[in-house]
């Protein structure tokens, strides 16, 4: 089975879109979803530095654009399964078929604009807890007052909640345990960002969706997603629930996945997927980050992907 993955926010990169604008009407598609992202995609993705990028408002919407992007250059008749994380559900989801580019897009732009003005109002920030045992680092954080926002794999859990409560998770860090500050505006996927949560729920409230047409894993469990609505609340209630990474690496195990493509920016996912699988029979990867890796995603699609209904069990026939 042939998975697509859809990368989160840290992944991007300076001037990361600018080989893909070579292709035919991507410069026109760019503007188009500008217009409903309320922020500049052609700019952010070509000329704006990694100061300008990281800012989340623009950072959300810009790695959807990007993901999608690429996914129209694929045959995804052949993907069988779909997952993202964080706000790369949303570009999962739109390559599931659940959402349209264009809700995804939209939709992005306001999670980011909303998540940024919620981490305005009080001073937060993340920290990756690295090493330890993963029940210990859990109690540590919790003890502090945090709340565990990332299980991203084996020796990768990732702390949220107020600064000063950060600083003393890094001065007392739980055992066999290191506490690295991550350069982020704040406390994302806690209650923090509830602020964020309602405004983006009044707006997907009406939004348009269909069941998904391949499987469709979601961060909060793991688990495939049938429905498109209930995915779409999914959605909405990822923005304070914690991303279980962990456990969507778990389902891709299970589902017996053998190739993995990641939508640019790629690596990140990639590198997840390498040491949590390292030991189950490493899927094949191909990291989609320019069009010159288009033939080789293409060429493992082709030899990984759907080729009988069955593969794709658990999505809508």
């Amino acid at each position: 089975m042939l998975a697509v993955l859809s990368p989160g926010q840290g992944s991007q990169k300076p001037g990361f879109l600018s080989p893909w604008l070579e292709l035919p009407g991507a410069e026109a598609r760019l503007t188009w979803w500008s217009a409903l992202a309320g922020v500049d995609l052609v700019h952010l993705g070509t000329l704006a530095d990694a100061e300008e990028i990281k800012d989340t408002a623009r950072t959300q919407p810009l790695l959807v654009a990007a993901a999608l992007l690429a996914a129209e250059h694929l045959p995804l008749a052949g993907v069988g399964l779909v997952a993202g994380h964080s706000v790369g559900e949303l570009g999962a989801a739109a390559v599931a078929g659940v959402l349209t580019p264009e809700t995804a897009i939209t939709l992005a732009g306001i999670r980011g604009r909303e998540m940024a003005a919620a981490c305005a109002l009080e001073p937060t920030g993340m920290s990756a807890v690295l090493g330890g045992d993963a029940d210990e680092v859990v109690a540590a954080i919790e003890a502090h007052g945090l709340y565990p926002a990332n299980r991203n794999g084996t020796g990768q859990i990732v702390a949220a909640g107020a600064l000063d409560a950060l600083a003393g998770l890094a001065a007392e860090p739980p055992a066999s345990a290191r506490v690295r500050a991550l350069a982020v505006a704040g406390a994302f996927h806690t209650p923090y960002m509830a602020p964020a949560e309602q405004a983006l729920g009044i707006v997907a409230a009406g939004a348009p969706v269909a069941g998904p047409a391949r499987i469709l894993l979601s961060n909060l469990d793991g688990t495939a997603v049938t429905d498109g609505a209930e995915m779409l609340r999914r959605l909405v209630g990822q923005v304070t629930a914690p991303v279980r990474w962990d456990l969507v690496m778990r389902t891709l195990r299970e589902r017996g996945v053998t190739g993995v493509i990641e939508l640019p920016p790629a690596g990140t996912l990639a590198g997840l997927v390498k040491r949590e699988l390292k030991g189950d029979g490493l899927p094949e990867i191909v990291t989609l980050n320019t069009p010159a890796d288009l033939d080789a995603a293409r060429d493992l699609i082709a030899r990984h992907g759907a080729t009988d209904p069955t593969a794709t069990e658990g999505a809508r026939p």
